[in-house]
């Protein structure tokens, strides 16, 4: 078996903590555990310490993605679970997601189940989200906000610097690791719901989530937003040159705008799309 790091990021956890590193020393006994404290108040990394885990202190808060960069950089580990601090993963998990994998997967993240969102808003916001990074990454994507995963660590590194120091980095590495042709796998899991109070503020992250997934989507596959939107604007340069040709027998300067903008618009996805050749071609050499 590879070695193995659990990586968990923590800001003012340390109620949680006592039961979850408890729980884990006593099913994987041994294992590096590093829990990345993000400017906590609180005596979270003194319960890290105290519970025989690794405690990396971050001297103010940086975000979620920068505890996992961190958490990221400091494991040894040839494979590194994350997981959350707040008590909604179960470490009794752990075992299934090595399992898959172990069956030649590079990720395996723990899918959680119906009933496992802590709000129907939130629930349905992330089912859009798994619909638009499918057909971004022409792969189906089961849950793309899920934080707890298990990755092969080489693999993960070659990503830290595309990852946001927000909450966004599962939205990241998951479409990251799709376009770069990398095996992804989903194991199912039931998700407890949050001890306390989540820092997640669903419009500024929601918002950032769907920015993330078309910035992933324009590095690694352009032409999947640049393509359909030119389609758009020729379709609606076509139906406006119809209905002014009929109504009054006119070439208007709508449609020649709407013509000319769908092509710099499908130019425009050319180009990128040449880009990124580019970029992969450099970092194969």
């Amino acid at each position: 078996m590879p070695s193995l790091s659990i990586v968990i990021p923590a800001r003012n956890e340390a109620k949680t903590l006592v039961q979850l590193l408890s729980h884990l020393t006593s099913i994987l006994p041994g294992v590096e555990i590093i829990v990345v404290d993000d400017g906590s108040t609180d005596d979270t990394a003194v319960i890290a310490l105290t519970h025989g885990a690794k405690a990396v202190r971050h001297p103010y808060s940086k975000g979620n993605g920068a505890a996992i960069k961190t958490g990221a950089r400091t494991a040894g580990g040839e494979v590194i679970v994350f997981m959350d601090a707040d008590g909604q993963h179960d470490p009794m998990d752990i075992p299934r997601l090595l399992a898959k994998l172990d069956e030649g997967y590079d990720m395996v993240v723990g899918a959680r189940q119906r009933g496992s969102q802590a709000s129907v808003g939130r629930g349905l916001a992330n089912h859009f989200y798994n619909r638009l990074a499918s057909y971004m990454t022409g792969h189906k994507v089961e849950d793309l906000t899920s934080g707890f995963r298990a990755v092969r660590a080489e693999k993960f590194r070659e990503f830290l610097y595309l990852l946001p120091n927000g909450f966004s980095y599962p939205t990241t590495i998951t479409m990251a690791f799709f376009r770069a042709g990398y095996s992804v796998a989903y194991e199912p899991i039931h998700a407890a719901r949050r001890i306390g109070k989540s820092h997640i503020r669903l419009l500024r992250d929601g918002t950032r989530f769907l920015l993330i997934i078309f910035k992933i989507g324009t590095l690694f596959s352009p032409m999947k937003l640049f393509a359909p939107v030119a389609l758009a604007m020729f379709l609606l340069a076509t139906g406006w040159y119809g209905y002014t040709y009929l109504s009054i027998r006119r070439f208007t300067n709508m449609s020649a705008l709407l013509y000319t903008g769908s092509v710099i618009t499908f130019m425009m996805g050319l180009i990128s799309e040449q880009i990124t050749a580019l970029m992969y071609r450099d970092e194969e050499r």
